[in-house]
């Protein structure tokens, strides 16, 4: 017991509520007051706590703004591959004649009907396009790992 060093006593004056929590907890821990209040202090004054609790807060931040990024991403390169297609689209579409340009408006609106028939019942049960994708090329890069092509 040499190398232990003896406790110093000190006094504190409590509000009559902290020391009624103090002793319900004490109780509850089955410890002694002196102990919970010492360990309570100590945690106070500790300045790991803080430094932990903001190490996690800005990991998480990072997460974020790294996820909000590759979003940011992906809707620019969507609006991009819209707008080429758009393009092209337009630049190798002829204009109809008048009675053909009737005919294929009414065709036009049964084919959105459909179209967006089909995407929300893809939206609502399929996989999405990017998860097939990452599925195919990570399928892609096991056989070619494998030797298998």
């Amino acid at each position: 017991m040499a190398g232990q060093r003896k406790k110093i006593k000190i006094s504190v004056y409590l509000d009559p509520d902290v020391m009624t929590m103090l002793g319900d907890y004490a109780a509850r821990r089955e410890q002694s007051q002196s102990m919970i209040a010492e360990a309570a202090i100590a945690s106070f004054l500790s300045p790991d706590d803080a430094e932990r609790c903001e190490a996690i807060v800005a990991k998480r931040l990072d997460q974020l703004d790294r996820r909000l990024t590759r979003m940011e991403r992906d809707v620019g390169i969507s609006v991009e591959s819209l707008a080429v297609f758009i393009k092209f689209w337009l630049a190798t579409t002829p204009a109809l004649p008048e009675p053909a340009a009737h005919a294929a408006r009414a065709k036009a609106a049964e084919r959105y009907e459909g179209f967006v028939t089909a995407l929300g019942r893809r939206l609502a049960q399929g996989p999405k396009l990017r998860q097939e994708i990452s599925e195919d090329i990570g399928a892609d890069s096991e056989s070619i790992g494998s030797g298998n092509q």
